[in-house]
């Protein structure tokens, strides 16, 4: 692979620095790297390779000379810049929801549909974190006997809501555990010891009493796997856990597959990890699936109440296979 000229929009926040992170991990041809930013990390500096690397203020002039641009900024500022990098010729890969349905856009998951980066105008979306990981093991289902109906239930990660979320979290934890009074700022109510059916924690809700989240869920889903005929229902849940989001999933199948042949299917498949030994309890865990690149699924069992359905729990790193390793798994199919 020929080195290539890397920026990272939105590089000091916690996706952005997990990009970099993975980046460097994966040794990935970088010739050299541009850390971009608001206004606000002007004058921070950033590791990368062992070499402190200045942040920049994201300009619409930060892409000239930039071959592939990894975008973790937000979906305002994606719309903003994502078309300043593109016509500059750097290829964007935009982990922000700004253009995930976009017709004209790439929704990729490289293990599941790497043909659709080859249609990219310039950006390729990165699909929601609870979207991609639940579809890594639904496309080899799919494949073997073709997935008809979704049910999942999320148990998400309140590192998805970012840093101020896992602040406040770590600080509601210790105000109940000291019998001190707490007001909740990121979320609507207290993170501590309890769940929160509602992402994102404002303005979630649709007109058909679906969160924002869900909706992502049903429609990008449709989109990776190509093929809008499966049906999606979902209900996301954030919970006090610090990273991995966890998943409650029930596949219909038209074919049926047992339980055994499901655990077949799933080991060859590529970035699944089968974790499914109830009797020892091997399963998967957060805590465990934490700093991982693999997305590990377990508790495989044939649904006693449908003749051709299988219940899963679906483990993964949210901001790695969720975000960063994901988006940056991209970036290599393009060089």
């Amino acid at each position: 692979m020929s080195a290539k000229v890397v920026a990272v929009a939105g590089a000091t926040g916690v996706v952005g620095r997990k990009m970099i992170e993975v980046l460097e991990d994966r040794k990935f041809p970088v010739a050299s790297i541009k850390l971009l930013a608001s206004e606000r990390s002007k004058g921070k500096t950033l590791r990368f390779c062992g070499e402190a690397i200045p942040v920049e203020v994201l300009s619409e002039d930060s892409f000239k000379g930039v071959d592939i641009a990894l975008f973790s900024a937000g979906g305002a500022t994606s719309k903003q810049f994502a078309p300043c990098a593109a016509k500059d010729g750097c290829v964007v890969v935009d982990n922000s929801s700004a253009w995930r349905m976009d017709p004209e856009v790439p929704l990729v998951v490289p293990e599941v549909n790497p043909g659709d980066i080859a249609k990219h105008k310039g950006i390729i979306a990165n699909p929601n974190c609870s979207t991609i990981q639940m579809v890594v093991v639904l496309k080899p289902l799919h494949d073997a006997a073709t997935v008809t109906r979704v049910v999942v239930s999320t148990y998400q990660a309140v590192s998805g809501a970012g840093s101020a979320a896992l602040h406040e979290l770590d600080e509601n934890l210790r105000a109940v555990l000291n019998g001190e009074p707490f007001e909740p700022k990121v979320f609507p109510h207290p993170i501590a010891f309890n769940c929160i059916p509602q992402i994102p924690q404002s303005g979630a809700f649709t007109d058909n009493g679906y969160t924002s989240e869900e909706m992502k869920m049903v429609n990008e889903t449709k989109k990776i796997m190509g093929d809008p005929n499966i049906r999606v229902t979902a209900t996301t849940v954030r919970v006090p856990v610090h990273t991995g989001h966890s998943e409650s999933v029930n596949v219909e199948t038209k074919k049926k597959l047992s339980a055994e042949q499901a655990r077949e299917i799933l080991r060859k498949a590529p970035g699944v990890a089968v974790e499914d030994d109830p009797a020892q309890q091997r399963y998967p865990l957060a805590i465990y699936a934490a700093n991982k690149y693999e997305t590990f699924v377990g508790r495989i069992r044939e649904d006693i109440s449908h003749p051709s359905a299988l219940d899963l729990w679906i483990v993964s790193d949210n901001l790695l296979k969720g975000a960063a390793l994901n988006a940056v798994q991209i970036a290599e199919k393009l060089v």
